[in-house]
């Protein structure tokens, strides 16, 4: 299948990412437009609870949790994306003007289809499909987001990488004029994370264009950003600018701000402690009540084969 480059499209033959998913919603929507992108009306950079009364779960899949959601609101305004700010209100409320289109990734490395793409040159050849996963973050929180989006493999595949990529690292875009947090020298920006090829081929990796049902909001990572449901939220790195496949272990932000703290796999393992506080236990956003943190998040049966022989305390 023909990806093209960006200099092969003209701007008025892109077609915005949920055009071609859902027509008839889109054309609903049109009317009112944000940068470029229609979204209904925004408040705060957030849809209004008036565009998501339709909005039903599917049938289970093979990879879903059938836990009870989180709302749109708690999954929009408790966010972690230091880009935006350290508290979890300050992606919300500071990100309503970063604009998201256009947009284009850039391809490098140890692959035989390196460009700078359009996003929706990225997106078009994979099916939409919905997923519903748990977002469990490092510090001992968690969520249940119905995403939107298709299998990081489908991307992967397309692109074909050479024998020599033995890993795939992504990169955040770095606009501090609009990302006020890339202002501050709290971690090194921009923001970069990686896996190993057999982790971007596992079905569960998938690269998220919305949630809900509708366009991924700015504050969860617009326009397109990875979801990785049996690790710590921080390796679902945001606004994805760059793909590049190499042959050695990249950088990732976090490991490099903390190494004794975050280590390059991220993996949930309630028998790996952070050194300032447990990770046996979690509280999901919306309960007071605590409960059990499940190894690797829930889904050792789809990914722990991945791991065998590995020391999962030493490899954190």
């Amino acid at each position: 299948m023909l990806i093209k480059r960006r200099e092969d499209i003209a701007s008025s033959e892109i077609t915005p990412e949920r055009l071609y998913y859902n027509r008839r919603e889109w054309v609903r929507m049109a009317s009112a437009a944000l940068g470029g992108i229609a979204l209904g009306t925004i408040e705060g950079g957030q849809v209004t609870a008036a565009l998501r009364q339709d909005y039903k779960p599917k049938a289970k899949g093979p990879y879903d949790t059938d836990e009870k959601l989180n709302s749109y609101k708690d999954i929009t305004t408790y966010n972690n994306y230091y880009e935006f700010g350290t508290d979890k209100s300050d992606p919300a409320e500071n990100s309503g003007s970063f604009k998201i289109k256009p947009w284009s990734v850039a391809v490098e490395g140890h692959v035989k289809k390196p460009a700078v793409y359009n996003l929706e040159d990225l997106i078009k050849p994979s099916k939409l499909e919905d997923r519903i996963y748990r977002l469990r973050c490092v510090e001992a929180w968690s969520m249940i987001v119905p995403w939107m989006g298709f299998p990081l493999a489908d991307l992967v595949k397309r692109l074909e990488p050479t024998s020599k990529a033995k890993y795939v690292a992504f990169e955040t875009v770095f606009r501090p004029e609009e990302m006020i947090g890339q202002r501050r020298p709290y971690l090194r920006w921009p923001y970069v994370e990686g896996l190993r090829m057999d982790e971007a081929f596992n079905p569960l990796s998938f690269m998220a264009t919305g949630l809900y049902g509708k366009v991924l909001p700015n504050q969860n990572g617009a326009p397109l950003r990875l979801v990785v449901p049996w690790k710590y939220g921080f390796k679902g790195i945001k606004s994805i600018i760059k793909i590049k496949f190499v042959e050695n272990e990249p950088p990732t932000t976090w490991n490099l701000a903390a190494p004794d703290e975050y280590g390059f796999y991220s993996n949930v393992n309630p028998e790996v402690d952070h050194p300032r506080w447990s990770q046996k236990t979690e509280r999901r956003i919306g309960e007071f009540r605590k409960r059990p943190t499940l190894m690797f998040n829930g889904y050792a049966e789809h990914v722990s084969s991945m791991y065998a022989g590995m020391d999962m305390k030493r490899n954190y």
